[in-house]
């Protein structure tokens, strides 16, 4: 049977029902596991389409069988999506970037517990904090703690018989302070467990109940006029205190919360996460997720959700998101727009911005034909381009009242300037302050030559104005062959609209848009560049004239003393003999007479 029938066949008998659907190739390897709330609809609709994207094109050619799994639930499938990718890791589904074992804070089942930071979490009836994103806040949360309460560190097993029957000693770390000597039964049971009851919401951010007890006995201590002890005690509130402020971030009601924001480019999406206790951070990650087929924002927010909040084994009831998703009916989402809560939303998302041009920084030092590739690949998308513009030119007029008109063209390479290939040119057929006519002229005599020598034409063209300037360059191609071969556009400064050619209402990227930023570099590099070669050309001229201005020196005779002196002020600093063995005697005392 062929192929297409075989496919056609295992689409029919499929449910109208939500679930997981799952592609294999011709050697029963898995190529991607997705959901659905409709399995039958979702998964023909992957060969009734004309798929946009080139890789969902060559994974849908690959497909030769489709197995299903049916739940009861969108929300189920959602979960079984997550659980089968991290399992099968398909070649087309979305790479989560992050697989390592994370730090935890372990308060161990044992009488007199004991707290400390480890990377195994063992189901023996222990409590796990966690897993936290590095192991560095976790030693600056344990050093807090370990600087307010006194805690064993030792291995003993401290039962009510041992202790009674004096097995143990107590140790060194007594004699410093840093233990009550619950060994020797120095310290209640019960006095310890208060103690980690407090470390307990301290470490959920909740520092309230410890500030409390602090304050109770810093103040029963200088009642009794121990005034050295009251101090120790108020040491600690000011670290707890400390701690709090740094941690706090808006409102102290804002409880339980997780956030989730996205921001994506082309080929990745990263994720950030906060976790909200008490109006304090608890715990901040980005995920980085790698695109493998046209994946929108809301499809990858669902999924870092799930994986998120199942990684970090959270139980919060609410979320804090920039748009509504699909999640487990139990959950409650908010889209903030103002206030405490927008604030939190926008502090996440600048997260994910930092954690993206971190990674920017990165791939631009380690492999920077990524970082390239990258953008090229982005100005095909923003721009719609039919290839990467590798190679762009773009042009810009000068002129001051019509004098000197000239023009600039610059050319970048992989987004690069490549300042060898800059070019100026003199104004030739136009008279007068005309743009639209100068622009016309340029473009032509650029593409011309560039034709008749057979070089490498661009795959983009900059002219730097709106619809007129862009509709003079037209021209152009139009009459040398090149109009459809070359993409061209046009940038008007006032608010940054691209024109394309015989469209009228203009594109607005981004004002962040790496697109844009390369676009507006273009621009302003031919700005400088026809400046500078404008201002060049006034300057001859200004010196010219000053000299010319003398009675019988011509414009011959001028060139020949800037050649010889290099400058107006030497000419004038030089002796009548100095003179005379450039322009003769007759020019020479004219010359210096005028000056002298």
């Amino acid at each position: 049977m062929p192929q297409d029938d075989s496919l056609k066949i295992q689409i029919s008998v499929l449910p109208n029902a939500p679930g997981v659907y799952q592609f294999y190739n011709k050697d029963d390897k898995i190529l991607y596991v997705g959901k659905a709330k409709n399995l039958k609809r979702r998964v023909s609709s992957y060969f009734t389409k004309n798929h946009e994207n080139g890789k969902t094109r060559i994974l849908v050619k690959q497909i030769c069988s489709i197995k299903h799994i049916v739940v009861s639930t969108e929300t189920d499938a959602l979960l079984l999506e997550n659980n089968l990718i991290k399992k099968y890791q398909p070649k087309y589904n979305v790479l989560l970037k992050d697989d390592k074992s994370y730090p935890w804070i372990c308060i161990k089942k044992e009488r007199f517990p004991r707290i400390f930071p480890t990377r195994k979490y063992i189901k023996d009836g222990s409590e796990y904090f966690g897993p936290f994103t590095n192991m560095h806040t976790v030693r600056v949360l344990l050093d807090l703690i370990k600087g307010i309460y006194p805690l064993r560190t030792c291995t003993y097993d401290l039962s009510e018989k041992k202790i009674a029957d004096g097995k143990y000693k107590v140790c060194l770390e007594y004699h410093l302070g840093n233990c009550k000597g619950p060994c020797e039964g120095l310290q209640t049971e019960e006095d310890y467990q208060q103690q980690v009851n407090d470390i307990r919401d301290i470490i959920k951010g909740n520092f309230k109940s410890s500030l409390h007890y602090f304050k109770k006995q810093m103040i029963a201590l200088a009642d009794k006029r121990l005034y050295e002890e009251a101090q120790q005690i108020k040491e600690k509130i000011e670290v707890l205190e400390n701690y709090q402020v740094k941690s706090t971030i808006v409102n102290p009601k804002i409880n339980n919360v997780d956030v989730f924001t996205i921001i994506s480019d082309e080929d990745f999406a990263y994720v950030n996460f906060l976790q909200i206790s008490h109006g304090a951070i608890i715990r901040s990650h980005t995920l980085e997720m790698k695109k493998k087929l046209d994946e929108t924002d809301d499809e990858l927010l669902q999924m870092a959700i799930i994986e998120i909040r199942q990684r970090f084994n959270s139980h919060s009831k609410v979320l804090y998101l920039p748009f509504e998703v699909a999640v487990d009916p139990e959950l409650k989402i908010s889209v903030p727009k103002t206030g405490d809560k927008k604030r939190i939303l926008e502090l996440s998302e600048r997260n994910a911005k930092f954690f993206r041009q971190d990674r920017f920084k990165q791939i631009k030092i380690i492999d920077p034909d990524r970082h390239t590739n990258r953008i090229m690949a982005q100005m095909k998308k923003d721009l719609r381009l039919s290839e990467e513009p590798r190679h762009i030119e773009c042009f810009d007029n000068s002129n001051i009242q019509g004098s000197n008109p000239v023009a600039a063209c610059v050319v970048f390479i992989n987004g690069k300037p490549a300042k060898k290939e800059y070019r100026k040119f003199n104004i030739k057929t136009v008279v007068g302050p005309d743009d639209f006519a100068s622009m016309e002229e340029v473009v032509y005599r650029r593409y011309k030559r560039l034709l008749n020598e057979e070089a490498n034409l661009p795959q983009l063209i900059v002219i730097d104005g709106g619809k007129g300037q862009l509709s003079s360059a037209v021209k152009s191609l139009d009459n040398l062959g090149l109009r459809g071969k070359i993409a061209i556009v046009g940038i008007a400064k006032r608010l940054e609209e691209i024109y394309f050619p015989e469209d009228p209402i203009p594109l607005y990227l981004d004002k962040k848009s790496e697109s844009l930023k390369i676009i507006q570099q273009l621009r302003n590099e031919a700005h400088r560049f026809g400046i500078t070669f404008h201002r060049q050309l006034r300057s001859k001229a200004a010196i010219n004239s000053s000299l010319e201005a003398i009675e019988g020196i011509g414009e011959k005779t001028a060139q020949d003393l800037l050649k010889q002196f290099k400058s107006v002020k030497r000419i004038k600093e030089a002796t009548l003999d100095d003179l005379v063995k450039t322009v003769g005697m007759s020019k020479a005392q004219k010359i210096y007479k005028t000056f002298h």
